[in-house]
This record gives C-alpha cells, structure tokens and sequence, in this order.
C-alpha cells in the first residue's frame, strides 16, 4: 500500500469517485490511475448498503494510489442521512486501517481531529473542509474561517464555494497563496473551472479531475490536465492567457496555445474564462499575472471600451479579440488578429484552386461581391478585411441598425438577416459566416438558403465546431470552394500568439496540432 506523500510544491491530481459498491470503487481506482490521477477521493455516501467494515477494508487494502475518505453528510451537500456516531465511527475507522486522508467537516473537526492525531501520531492525514452555500464570502471572511479550521489541527483545510461569478474566484487565488498550511479551495460550475487550472499557480495542493465518462461541471477531465494543461509544469511564475467568452466550454484555444507554449518553452498556460460582466472582470483581475486575453462572442465589440489603447486595426473594426496587459503600467491594449486571419484564409484557399489566372499584385477579392453573415465582432473584422481588399461587401444581420453601422465603415450595403433567406447573389461571390449559426451543438442550420449556395464560388464559415458544418458540407456539393473556421482560428491563434509572448509563432507547429487534434 501506499502512503501519501508530504505536500510540497507538488501538486496531487484526485479523482473523486462516486461508486454504489466498493468493488466497483476498487474498479475505478484502478481506472482512475491510469488516467492519470495521483490520488482518489472515495465517497462512501454514495454506496449503497455501505458496510463498514467489509467496504473500507476492501478499499483500502486494494487502493492502487492515495485514498481520501469521505463520507459526506446531507447538511452538508452530501448523501448521507444516518446518525453522526456512525458516520464518524466510519472515518476513524478508515484512519486505522491505514487510508491515507479522511476528510471531516468543519463543524464536527475539533474532538476528531485530536482524537485521530493522538491515537496515530504517524498515521494518515486529516482533511478538515467546509461547504460554503451561495456567494463566495470576502477575502475576510475567508481568512476568518480559515484561522477557524486551521485551529482544528487540520494537515490540510479544504473550501469549496459555488460561485455565480468568475470574478468570485480571485478571493480563492489570494485565500491559497497566502494560507500557512496546505490548502485545498476551488468552486464548483462552470464558472469555477479556472479554480481548479490555476490552482497550481497559486499553490493548491489538489486539483480535482473528473474520470473518462463522469462529467462533473467545473471539473477539467484528468486527461484535460494532464494532456492540455499538463499541470505538473504550472509554477508560481506561470503567466495566465485566458478566452473572455460566454459560453467557452466549445473552445479548441486551450489546446493550441497550450501545447504552443509548451513547444516554444514559454511558461504559460490558457484557460478559458466564463465571463458574465466585462466591467467587473477587468476591475478584478488587475494583477500582471492576468497577462493576455483572447475575446470571443459575444464580447469583440463591447470590450473595446475596457482597453486603455486601441491598435488603429481594431479601432477601424470596431472590435477587439486580443488584449495583452502591458508588463510596465498594465495597461491594457487591445489587437484584432481576426481581420487578417479571416482575409488570408480566404484568399490562400482561391489561390491554392488556381482561381485566379496568372499572377497578380491585387488580391483575388477583388471587385468581388463578398455576403456578410452577422455584424458581430468576427462580421466587422471579415467586412473591413474584404473592404480592404477591394471587394463589394453586403452585411446581413437580425439587427439592421448594426449592419447598416458596419456598412457605412465599409461603404458597402446592409439588409435585414431575414432577406438573406431570399437573396439571390452574383454568380462568383464570397460568403462569409460570421453568425454562431451551425455550431455545436445546434449543428443541423445554415444561414443562407441551401438553393443558392451554387451561385457563391467560395463559402467561409468562421464557426469551427464542428470542423465542417453543415453549411460547408452543403456548399461542397454545390461546387463551391470551402473554408473552415478552423483556418482562420489557426491564423488568428498565430497573431495572438506572437502578442502573448512577444516572439514569432511557430507556424508549422500550431498547424500540425490544429490538423491533428481538431
């Protein structure tokens, strides 16, 4: 059997388990170690007709890894409904017969924890948690209820809150980075995934992953930490890029830009970031560790007011979907890397069908009527960057006032998304999706009606999951040349990337990853 190891800067990757027996339990450990978990945590509330006895020892004597022990309450958030003396009875048990942790709630921590302690003076350690219900309490109230379990006696104190904001977590960073003993703090939902991420930076000593085929919301997959984020490299002196997006979960960012750093050696990590209110955000998160943003829908348009400068690109877009906080005053500066990345996509992928004939110094949109779906962030960068070209540009979006905005910018012309339904264009045109329709999972639409598709001599979707939509697929069958939006995220993703760090992206690296693993 193993016995944990002393928590030092390394941080344990646990799984935690939630098995109706304590076989199956046996089962998942072994699982969960070849996942890549360092440690498991064990919840006896969840095994039906629990035994004691008969099932810790059969946990115990055939753990693979670390265990922790626990045998959650209902007052508590868990299933738990027996008396007290019996549950308690089971978590000495489980610290005599040699579990390395048993995790007991702050409330009933005081008597047990002495008693365990003196009893095994070299035994397993103790956990003492606390659940907290709704807002994530103030940094405070937090270092008050700290002092609380650590007054306990507690090895290791672990929090977990709920929070109904990202902004709510920064009070879970300073709580870890600045506690005496080990701590384990994160908050559960989407929400709470970076405190899970960036739990290593801050100097958590678990991080909890969820098993192959056990979604838990707010927790990363131990695959997701191992292989994306692979968190046994995060250190203190880790900067933090993050997608500003609402949802995120659809995100491939964190792939790229993750095993980007990682190739080029720059220690950095990417994570993404469900982002309610702008204004708070970046009202919160001020620190130069926070070092960079991607921004994705629906924010490209509204974060411009959050940057203290504006690259006269994105200025002239009207959006933003980089920002890097300058490292002297913190600034933060605001980029657009979709109008090229979207632009050049399209054109390689005419020059590569030998569209044009001969060479030319003029772009192959040139004079082209070029259809715009959406005025959104990604709409304006595509429309100025075919503008730029010299092509004819027509916006269409459910909010004429904001096509016809985007149409003055590109001298070009707005109608109503609904006419898109019904309008017939120019034999030879671009089309242009720059509307979330087609993503995952609303997968089966398309923006345009399918009968026109023909007339259009190349289709771009900048939506890139799935890879090929349905409008690319039916597009291909109407003879059009097609472009994913997986190749202006590659582009984009390279502008962004050469911000990040200030270096020259390695381009046929972050190609190879996107065409492997997207």
């Amino acid at each position: 059997m193993e016995r944990a190891r002393i928590l030092t800067n390394s941080i344990l990757v646990c799984a935690p388990l939630m098995a109706r027996s304590a076989e199956q339990m046996v089962v998942d450990m072994q699982s969960a170690k070849a996942q890549g978990a360092d440690a498991v945590e064990v919840r006896l509330d969840f095994i039906d007709s629990f035994q004691p006895s008969h099932d810790l020892e059969t946990i115990i004597r055939n753990k693979p890894l670390p265990v922790i022990i626990v045998y959650r309450p209902r007052w508590e958030g868990g299933q738990y409904e027996g008396d007290e003396h019996t549950r308690l009875g089971a978590l000495r048990l489980a610290h005599d017969l040699g579990a390395d942790y048993i995790d007991v709630e702050l409330k009933v921590a005081s008597d047990l924890v002495g008693e365990v302690k003196n009893k095994h003076q070299a035994g397993g350690k103790v956990i003492v948690s606390s659940y907290l219900n709704g807002a994530t309490p103030s940094k405070e109230d937090l270092g008050h209820l700290v002092a609380r379990m650590q007054a306990t006696g507690a090895d290791i104190i672990k929090v977990v809150s709920n929070a109904d904001d990202i902004t709510e977590l920064e009070r879970i960073f300073h709580l870890l980075s600045r506690s005496e003993v080990p701590v384990v703090a994160y908050s559960l939902g989407e929400r709470g995934l970076i405190s899970q991420l960036l739990s290593p930076k801050f100097g958590g000593a678990f991080v909890y992953g969820a098993m192959e085929g056990n979604s838990i919301p707010g927790l990363p997959t131990l695959d997701n930490l191992r292989e994306t984020y692979k968190v046994e490299n995060i250190n203190s002196d880790t900067k933090v890029f993050g997608l500003v997006s609402k949802p995120v979960s659809h995100s491939k960012g964190p792939i790229l830009h993750n095993s980007t750093f990682r190739h080029a050696n720059y220690n950095g990590i990417y994570v993404p970031m469900f982002v309610d209110d702008l204004k708070e955000f970046f009202e919160v998160y001020t620190s130069p560790e926070f070092a960079g943003y991607s921004v994705g829908f629906p924010y490209k348009e509204a974060v411009v007011q959050f940057c203290d400068e504006v690259h006269p690109l994105a200025k002239s877009i009207g959006a933003v979907n980089t920002i890097i906080r300058k490292p002297g005053d913190g600034k933060l500066i605001g980029y657009n890397t979709d109008c090229e990345g979207s632009i050049a996509a399209i054109e390689d992928a005419l020059k590569e069908q030998k569209s044009i004939n001969g060479a030319s110094l003029n772009s192959p949109l040139a004079g082209k009527q070029f259809v715009v779906a959406g005025a959104g962030g990604a709409g304006r960068a595509i429309a100025v960057g075919a503008k730029s070209r010299g092509a004819r540009v027509i916006i269409f979006d459910i909010d004429l006032a904001r096509a016809e905005s985007l149409a003055q910018v590109v001298s070009g012309e707005a109608q109503h998304f609904e006419s898109l339904a019904h309008f017939q264009p120019e034999n030879g045109a671009i089309l242009a999706n720059a509307t979330p329709i087609g993503m995952h999972p609303s997968t089966d639409r398309i923006p345009v009606a399918e009968a026109t598709l023909g007339s259009y001599h190349l289709v771009f979707d900048a939506v890139y999951t799935p890879r090929k939509t349905r409008l690319l697929k039916d597009a291909d069958a109407a003879g059009a040349i097609t472009v994913s939006g997986v190749e202006m995220f590659l582009r984009q993703a390279i502008g962004q990337f050469n911000l990040f760090t200030g270096r020259e992206a390695p381009k046929d690296f972050m190609r190879e990853i996107v065409l492997s693993k997207f």
